[in-house]
């Protein structure tokens, strides 16, 4: 009798369903609908878990810290000088066979300090693995009309087999727009939407992958870390480094959450992960209790932090609290020495990579 019943309840919820259904089919949603709001990550502070982040990290000594509970810093630095080994290594082969030289062209806009800092990095790397440079500044008030024209100019040099746009842009140009003029076959950052697009998909492969994601998994391997069937979480979703680095770990087959500036309780869903990834540019946001036990954490930020101390005024710190995640990780990169030196090796790598198949050597 019960089940008659409810048979008849299905039935007739079953033909409503059905109706409302087809009537909805008549109604077309727009696409972009569908897209939802496309909202800017602004990481706010929020009293449910963003209240410690700030700069004052609770120092643990090292003392108080079990050896089996400290964590293996990850040394950027001598894995890059070890990559640049071998990319001037191939540089000085090719030149040998084919009598020609990788070149990267650098586009600066405006007198920003940091940009200008990173650009005298890149060209010191070049110089030092025999990457001929080429560099064209531009000034703030520049037109994006202006700016195109020399990519283009770059893009048809066939001495130029990188281009990099310096970023951020001042606010008044269309970064998407002016990125996006850099050729596909020349885009050493990994920003063109094609690259990205490929990435994405399996079964593709992109001319170039972006920078720093490559640094991540180059770290994880090089460290003897499993990504497959591991979870990660990749904090943050940048079109520079979150978003790639979460495409690039499933393709290593982990498995990947992301965590963003509207996710709630974000700690909650880190202290599950095998490996955490940062990208938000909050100084020391994640602290230790963020962590599990035995995680892996790459630590991608790059925040100056005012101190009197320091002959600068400022010091660089990441993304997490080194002096607590030291004493719950397995192994993490340090801020500064961990991701970014090697970055600019991954950039020299795409750069070769590029020239190589201009030149047709292998």
């Amino acid at each position: 009798m019960g089940g008659g019943g409810g048979g008849v309840a299905w039935r007739t919820l079953g033909k409503k369903w059905l109706h409302s259904t087809r009537a909805l089919t008549h109604t077309r949603i727009p696409p972009n609908s569908l897209l939802s709001l496309d909202l800017p990550d602004v990481w706010i502070p929020n009293t449910n878990y963003t209240s410690t982040a700030n700069t004052n990290c609770r120092f643990i000594p090292s003392s108080r810290i079990p050896n089996e509970h400290m964590a293996t810093v990850i040394d950027g630095k001598s894995i890059a000088d070890d990559l640049k080994s071998g990319i001037a290594g191939e540089i000085c082969r090719m030149k040998n066979a084919v009598g020609k030289l990788p070149g990267l062209a650098v586009l600066l806009v405006g007198k920003r300090r940091d940009s200008r800092t990173f650009i005298r990095i890149k060209i010191k790397a070049c110089n030092e693995v025999g990457i001929s440079s080429f560099i064209a500044e531009l000034p703030e008030d520049c037109t994006e009309d202006e700016i195109i024209n020399v990519i283009s100019s770059y893009n048809e040099n066939p001495s130029v087999h990188g281009i990099i746009v310096q970023l951020p842009l001042p606010q008044h140009l269309d970064q998407e727009k002016i990125v996006n003029a850099v050729s596909l076959e020349k885009d050493v950052d990994g920003f063109h939407p094609t690259n990205i697009g490929n990435l994405a998909m399996r079964g593709r492969e992109p001319l170039f992958i972006p920078c720093a994601p490559m640094v991540c998994i180059e770290l994880l391997l090089r460290s003897g870390v499993e990504i497959i069937g591991k979870k990660a979480v990749v904090i943050g979703r940048s079109r520079i480094a979150g978003l790639p680095t979460s495409l690039l770990l499933q393709r290593h087959n982990a498995t990947v959450s992301t965590v963003h500036a509207f996710t709630k309780n974000p700690e909650q869903i880190t202290s599950q992960a095998d490996i955490v990834v940062t990208d938000v540019g909050v100084p020391n946001m994640v602290r230790g209790h963020w962590l599990k036990q035995g995680a892996v954490v790459v630590d991608m930020g790059t925040n100056l932090v005012k101190d009197p101390s320091c002959r600068q005024g400022y010091s660089v710190t990441g993304d997490v609290c080194f002096e607590e995640a030291i004493g719950v990780a397995s192994a993490i990169t340090p801020v500064p020495g961990g991701v970014g030196p090697v970055t600019i090796s991954m950039l020299l790598s795409n750069t070769l990579d590029s020239a190589k198949r201009a030149y047709g050597f292998t």
